[in-house]
C-alpha cells in the first residue's frame, strides 16, 4: 500500500468540527503506526533537499508534530508559529481569516534572522489562509520562503491560489 493511501486511510473525518457544515480532518491516528512517522519526515522533505533552508516554521498546533523531524531531516532550525498569547519574549504577530473564523499568530522575534530561508510546515492545506499569514510575518524578517509543506490539501477549497507562486507539497488531497 501506498505511503498516500496509508495516510488517507488513518486520517479520521469528523463532520460539524469545530462548527456544523465543517468537516475535520483529524490526523492524530497518523501517530498510533510508528513505521508512519519516518516514512512521513522523507517524503515531506525529498522535495526540499536539493533547496537551502534554514529554518522550518511549524505552524501551532499540528505543525509541531512533524515540523522538527522534517527540520531535522533538512539540517534545519525549528521555529514554532503560536498562537497569540503563547510566546514569552519579545514578538511579532499576523493577523488573518480562517474559514470559521479569525485568528493571529506570532513568532519570537530574535529566533529568525533576516535574509534566512523558510520552509512553513502545517498539516493541512485549506482555503491557505493560515499558511498565506506565515509566509506574509516571515517576509517581515526579510526571508526568502522556500515553500510549504503539508500532510493533506483540501483540493476543493483552493488554498493554492493564496499560496502561489511558491513551491507546494502535500501528501495526500481530498
Amino acid at each position: 500500500m501506498s505511503l498516500a493511501d496509508q495516510i488517507k486511510q488513518r486520517i479520521k473525518e469528523v463532520p460539524d468540527f469545530p462548527k456544523p457544515g465543517i468537516s475535520f480532518k483529524d490526523i492524530t491516528p497518523l501517530f498510533l503506526e510508528p513505521s508512519l512517522y519516518p516514512q512521513m519526515i522523507e517524503a515531506l522533505a525529498q522535495p526540499f533537499e536539493n533547496q537551502s533552508v534554514d529554518y522550518v516554521v511549524g505552524i501551532e498546533s499540528r505543525g509541531f508534530l512533524l515540523g522538527p523531524g522534517l527540520a531535522q531531516k533538512l539540517n534545519a532550525g525549528f521555529i514554532m508559529l503560536r498562537k497569540k498569547g503563547k510566546l514569552p519574549r519579545s514578538t511579532r504577530s499576523v493577523s488573518y481569516d480562517l474559514e470559521y473564523g479569525s485568528a493571529e499568530l506570532e513568532i519570537h522575534r530574535e529566533d529568525i534572522k533576516a535574509n534566512g530561508n523558510v520552509l512553513v510546515h502545517d498539516d493541512l492545506l485549506a482555503t491557505g489562509g493560515t499558511a498565506a499569514a506565515a509566509a506574509q510575518l516571515i517576509r517581515e524578517f526579510n526571508c526568502t520562503l522556500t515553500g510549504f509543506s503539508f500532510i493533506a490539501e483540501l483540493n476543493f477549497l483552493n488554498g493554492r491560489e493564496a499560496l502561489r507562486p511558491h513551491q507546494i507539497h502535500s501528501l495526500v488531497n481530498y
